[in-house]
């Protein structure tokens, strides 16, 4: 075997781990398809959220929780009687504070607005789930690029999978190039160094989701960095209709077809 179609049977083993990978965390307990609801808590003012128990009150930085027993809520498993003040939850979803029986109530805020998140095992969507429809692993689609970081970061407003609008923080633009043209997508760099991107593309919406996520290794001292399209995420909001993904900024709408990574959900 030659050491290009070596490394590429290597890669190919590599991207098939990380499929198989993705299907399993997605159908996880509190995984994405397990999300029922996203409750905005100024949209219900007395602070009663239907079909989630507890009474739910904004205060300053806060989000204050009052339950009775009969409510059977949890607080870091100690069962709740009375009141607590709870912060945003920053961790993985089954390690929210709040939880009732295999339930977890996640707090969330945005923008200076305070919302409950309700992550529930036995969601039909995830009863209903099979897969995650995938294109096989094509070493076309795994690119050079170059981030080109901003001199700071700028934040631009689009809309949200829920309808509304929100800021998107963006801290430069990866450039790459496809068949000899070349194209940028603005991007966020995580805390740990990684990119984020969210585009669409020529298939977006026929073969592929209306958009999907790119998340880039961190760029060496360089600015060098890998652009595989092969592991082109589909965005949470693929999976329920609850979460708040942004669309792609201005400018992320690629003109090619990308016939890689993640393309749907599929249900059994």
């Amino acid at each position: 075997m030659s050491t290009d179609a070596q490394q590429d049977s290597e890669e190919f083993h590599a991207w098939q781990r990380w499929h198989e990978g993705r299907i399993v965390a997605v159908a996880a307990p509190h995984g994405p398809l397990s999300l029922t609801g996203t409750h905005w808590l100024a949209d219900h003012p007395e602070g009663r959220i239907p079909a989630v128990p507890g009474l739910w009150r904004e205060e300053g930085d806060e989000v204050v929780l009052t339950a009775t027993p009969e409510d059977g809520l949890t607080v870091d498993t100690e069962p709740l009687a009375g009141e607590v003040r709870l912060g945003a939850d920053r961790g993985p979803v089954d390690t929210s504070r709040v939880a009732q029986g295999e339930r977890r109530l996640v707090v969330l805020s945005r923008e200076g607005l305070w919302a409950v998140r309700d992550f529930d095992p036995q969601s039909p969507a995830r009863h209903a789930f099979r897969t995650i429809d995938a294109t096989p692993y094509d070493p076309k689609w795994s690119l050079d690029g170059t981030f080109r970081p901003y001199g700071r970061d700028r934040t631009v407003r689009v809309g949200n999978a829920d309808g509304r609008e929100r800021g998107l923080g963006l801290s430069g633009e990866i450039a790459f190039t496809v068949d000899g043209t070349g194209h940028t997508l603005r991007a966020a760099v995580e805390p740990d160094g990684s990119l984020w991107a969210v585009f669409a593309d020529a298939t977006s919406g026929n073969s592929s989701y209306r958009f999907r996520f790119l998340r880039p290794p961190a760029p060496d001292g360089d600015g060098r960095v890998r652009v595989d399209f092969n592991r082109a995420l589909l965005p949470p909001c693929a999976f329920a209709d609850h979460f708040i993904c942004p669309f792609p900024p201005p400018g992320n709408t690629l003109t090619v077809a990308v016939p890689a990574g993640e393309r749907n959900r599929i249900d059994g």
